[in-house]
């Protein structure tokens, strides 16, 4: 969702440009000069641009989705160590119990192995 408000902000700022650049002037063929392009188009600050385009610095001078996206790599490979040891829990527990019977352990570690698939899966579909 966010690439695409970005690709939304990106086309509507272009085509703002572009109205600036040719006000009413469709039928005309001839290009603006670069002086009359630039008495058109407001000055923007550097601070801002940059910004919006590198994304928002931590105090350490680090980029603040990068930052994000190192946790979430982090959190991904906990949860799936974690992931391992559920799903071996599970096959000794479906060795234990006969074909008939069935724990309530065994239930209560298939859902906790369906969350967590879901946390990693979210959690990388969200980049």
């Amino acid at each position: 969702m966010k690439n695409r408000f970005g690709r939304c902000a990106l086309v509507l700022s272009m085509a703002a440009m572009i109205s600036l650049v040719f006000p009413g002037k469709r039928g005309s063929a001839r290009a603006p000069s670069e002086n009359s392009i630039a008495e058109q188009v407001p000055d923007i600050p550097q601070s801002t641009s940059r910004s919006h385009e590198d994304g928002v610095r931590l105090p350490n001078g680090k980029l603040q989705r990068d930052e994000i996206l190192k946790a979430e790599q982090e959190q991904n490979l906990k949860d799936a160590a974690q992931l391992v040891e559920l799903s071996e829990q599970l096959k000794e527990d479906l060795e234990k119990n006969d074909r008939y019977v069935l724990s309530m352990s065994t239930l209560k570690k298939t859902d906790d192995i369906e969350k967590l698939v879901k946390k990693i899966r979210s959690r990388m579909r969200h980049n």
